[in-house]
């Protein structure tokens, strides 16, 4: 039987506490609940599972409170998953595993190794840029409320104020081709699936002020590159990629200044002129030698046939 009075509840209810504090989210997870759920119902009586019950709700409400004032009480689902994952196996294990000591000191220990696989994941997170990754541009994303166990949207607006995020200039030969790339990590996060629209402005880079009614729509697609083929240079000119919602919502914009350099000009090679033959002229002994033979030649064929003939 296991009795927890005391210090010995006053330690184990901190200790819950602390465990909590770090586990992001876990306790939204329906399947995290029911292996705790069961975990509690193992208790060997009914006072055990009591108090095991009332520390772990005990240790939920400590945990929404502390996550509310780290970071909004929210986590992303990708992050969630990964978490929720480890910990599931790890917490599948204790659960089949034959208990060799103490229920108390066993639940600790799982619940510290899920603290330390949240820890993991999380520190990876925020290295990653956390739930705000953009540096420009206006970012909406789905992310799980760590308080009301629900999902809901999360907006990161531009820390630069605006969605225009600057220009990468592009250069290219007469003929060659050039890719213009918008991409950035963070456009796959946005919800809503928003589109690609190209659009240029002709004209040398520079030389004017480009205005909204200069620009021509090129394509509209799902995918954040293009590939100019067989430049000329009259396709140069202010190229731009703007990532929109499906009700016109600027997510990201930029500018691709393209320059299209034309071929040097081909040297002229003079002509080589070959020099004039002269006129053939046969020998003279040569071509009374040729007519002799046509002749004997003539009377042999004339004698055969009349020998033939008879």
């Amino acid at each position: 039987m296991i009795i927890i009075k005391g210090k010995m509840l006053l330690t184990l209810v901190s200790l819950f506490i602390c465990i909590a504090a770090a586990e992001a989210c876990l306790q939204c997870d329906r399947r995290i609940r029911l292996l705790h759920e069961d975990f509690i119902l193992s208790a060997p009586s009914v006072n055990d599972q009591i108090e095991l019950k009332r520390i772990r709700d005990h240790a939920y409400t400590v945990y929404r409170d502390t996550s509310q004032k780290r970071g909004g009480g929210v986590i992303d689902p990708t992050t969630l998953y990964r978490a929720k994952t480890e910990y599931h196996s790890e917490f599948d294990r204790f659960l089949k595993a034959p208990r060799t000591g103490i229920l108390t000191i066993e639940a600790i220990s799982i619940m510290t190794k899920g603290r330390m696989i949240i820890e993991t994941h999380l520190d990876a997170f925020n290295r990653a840029g956390g739930l705000c990754p953009n540096k420009c541009g206006l970012l909406k994303r789905r992310v799980l409320d760590c308080i009301a166990c629900r999902y809901k949207l999360y907006i990161c607006p531009s820390p630069s104020g605006q969605q225009d995020c600057g220009e990468i200039p592009v250069q290219a030969e007469e003929g060659d081709q050039a890719v213009l790339n918008c991409f950035l990590p963070w456009h796959s996060l946005l919800v809503g699936r928003p589109a690609y629209h190209f659009s240029w402005a002709p004209g040398v880079p520079g030389n004017r002020e480009v205005n909204e009614n200069d620009f021509k729509v090129l394509v509209v697609t799902n995918d954040s590159s293009v590939i100019l083929n067989q430049l000329h240079v009259e396709d140069q000119g202010l190229y731009r990629c703007s990532l929109l919602g499906r009700d016109g919502t600027i997510f990201y914009r930029v500018q691709f200044p393209l320059t299209v350099r034309p071929l040097p000009a081909e040297t002229q090679r003079p002509l080589v002129t070959l020099p004039t033959l002269p006129p053939f002229r046969p020998a003279e002994g040569v071509l009374v030698s040729v007519v002799a033979m046509v002749t004997a030649l003539s009377l042999v064929g004339s004698v055969g046939l009349t020998v033939v003939l008879g």
